[in-house]
């Protein structure tokens, strides 16, 4: 877990040896005061934390817990959390405002507890077996244990080849493993393990008219980054010259220039896209035209990194291992390396990533043939990826995917005045929240830390997610513009050609040295006959993709995932599989 926290390290035994609790920091907040494991006692409990986040409501926790009786070593965020458990209990998750995964173990009970945010941006995997139980913020961490296996059975072949790089929420594709969900909380006493849902996204009227529904959107979201930037280091954003990154940029220059500071802001770009770029319907230009525009209209000090596009292909494997499973392939492996050049003038970054999810950005809300489609948008045939596997190899991966698919539907609350349009949009809201968008948080999550850099994602406060599941969508989008509510919130405080540009997602590169590089590592997954990946693919399809991955039109996921992705994929799946000697029991 260095790589997490490379600052300090500690470790919490119980006198009889039974409880250990270990934790890498990463110091945002009061260096001094804020090192873990940390334990604290009131006449109720005695309590140790490990804790891996931040919480942006420190100064409400602190003011409240101190009038009821609390006091304070340190200012830090550990501190107030640990203070609220000792509180609250258990109720303390429906106080913070957060990105947090974390356990407590209370002493004179013998219990543990864990907990992850609401909306899952933090990281948390476990195992119990036999007398085991044990928890970490990476798996390869808990595959260190010589209890757990690197078994992968069928459910685990469906996550990475029908759903993958999506994961059904509480899966983590090998078979020991399991992940705590988003807003869940576990408890594990004297050998019993319970895990406990506290929130959910709940149907309401939208009582706001359009006019106070772009006030009301403009104030949280502007609350929101401005909680974020509170750090004891300095801070800087990502910057695509796209619309979510320019509000957070934008509010953060704006915060930052009244305490007579500059923000500083980052972009990634690739050796010769200029010449390679290719617009399509999910991409439609290049964020090279607008990042100079928006970074000149701030004022801030603005680096641009540029990646070597065989380096990008050479990271897919680091990337893979730095998640965990396999994963978003080069968009996965360029953030590695971008998020690697940020860290070295800073710790702590805002990025935009979920406003897409909870704003309508994506194609698959405005394109009718693909929004009513009875399934996943962003992947909605499995035959390519059935095509991949042996023949014969996996005959219920259709209805796996089916299955996982209508759980979330039938999890969705609608109101009985909906529309036929607007329940479809609640359901998609969800579908893009509890599976899209945390392909999207694990990479962000997984790629940064590795790179021991923390990055905040505002449009993921859930008092905004929350909102925005009510809001109409003749109100979220106005004349079916994506995103329009946010447009019309922000459009006063940015360049008009950045607050209407069309949505574009996350550069990739078109450089063909890339896949010629992607291709060369792919010739070892259908020679080696030494891994037990080399029985279980159709070889032969895995070659004709090699030799014209153009010939996958219909994207394997989402936007940004198509032939050469495809591709890179199955060289990530052989990465991991020989580094971790992965076994498959089918």
């Amino acid at each position: 877990m260095k790589s997490r926290g490379p600052d300090q390290e500690g470790v919490f035994l119980s006198s009889d040896n039974t409880v250990c609790l270990m934790h890498r920091r990463l110091t945002v907040i009061d260096p001094q005061g804020g090192a873990q494991p940390m334990t604290k006692e009131d006449k109720h409990r005695k309590c140790t934390i490990v804790y891996n986040g931040e919480l942006y409501n420190t100064k409400e926790l602190t003011e409240q817990l101190t009038q009821a009786g609390y006091s304070f070593d340190t200012h830090s965020d550990t501190e107030a959390l640990l203070t609220a458990y000792l509180h609250w209990g258990e109720d303390c998750v429906e106080k913070l405002n957060g990105i947090f995964a974390f356990a407590v173990w209370e002493k004179r009970r013998g219990r543990l507890f864990l907990a992850r945010d609401r909306i899952g941006v933090k990281p948390l995997f476990y195992c119990k077996k036999g007398r085991l139980f044990a928890f970490a913020s990476r798996i390869p961490t808990l595959l260190l244990l010589p209890e757990v296996e690197p078994v992968v059975d069928r459910s685990g072949l469906a996550e990475i080849f029908m759903l993958g790089p999506a994961r059904s929420p509480g899966h983590a594709v090998f078979r020991d493993l399991a992940e705590l969900p988003p807003a869940c909380y576990l408890t594990y006493d004297h050998g019993t393990l319970q895990v406990h849902r506290y929130w959910k996204l709940h149907a309401a009227p939208h009582t706001d008219s359009p006019a106070d529904t772009i006030e009301r959107t403009h104030q949280l979201v502007t609350d929101a980054v401005e909680r974020q930037l509170v750090s004891d280091v300095p801070v800087c954003t990502f910057l695509s010259g796209g619309l979510d990154s320019s509000i957070i940029s934008e509010i953060a220059a704006r915060k930052m220039a009244a305490q007579g500071e500059r923000l500083c802001t980052y972009s990634v770009d690739y050796e010769d896209n200029d010449r390679y770029f290719q617009k399509s319907l999910f991409q439609p230009n290049a964020d090279s035209d607008y990042i100079g525009l928006m970074a000149e209209a701030i004022g801030s000090d603005h680096r641009n990194v540029v990646l070597n596009n065989v380096d990008v292909a050479e990271a897919l494997v680091e990337a893979t291992l730095a998640r965990g499973v396999p994963g978003f392939t080069d968009v996965d492996s360029s953030l590695l390396l971008f998020c690697r050049q940020v860290h070295r003038d800073f710790k702590v970054c805002l990025s935009g990533e979920c406003a897409d999810e909870i704003f309508g950005g994506y194609p698959w809300y405005h394109r009718q043939e693909i929004l009513f489609a009875d399934t996943f948008p962003w992947s909605r045939s499995v035959d390519v990826r059935q095509s991949l596997l042996r023949p014969g190899l996996l005959p219920e991966g259709a209805d796996y995917v089916q299955a996982a698919y209508r759980r979330t539907v039938a999890d969705t609350e609608v109101l009985d005045t909906d529309s036929p349009l607007e329940k479809r949009m609640r359901q998609m809201f969800r579908l893009n929240t509890d599976w899209f968008m945390q392909t999207l948080l694990m990479r962000k999550d997984a790629m940064s830390m590795h790179s021991s850099l923390e990055v905040r994602v505002p449009f993921c406060d859930w008092r905004l997610v929350e909102y925005a599941y009510n809001m109409p969508w003749a109100l979220k989008s106005p004349e079916g513009r994506e995103k329009g509510v946010l447009r019309k919130a922000f459009e006063g405080e940015l360049p008009y050609q950045i607050a209407w540009r069309k949505k574009s997602p996350y550069p990739k590169t078109f450089n063909p040295a890339y896949f010629a590089r992607v291709k060369a590592l792919a010739e070892p997954v259908l020679t080696d006959t030494a891994c037990p990946l080399y029985e279980l693919l159709n070889r032969d399809a895995v070659a004709a993709l090699c030799q014209n991955p153009d010939a996958l039109q219909e994207p394997w996921y989402g936007q940004l995932m198509r032939g050469a992705q495809v591709v890179a994929y199955v060289v990530q799946i052989y990465g991991w599989t020989k580094a971790y000697g992965v076994t498959f029991d089918l």
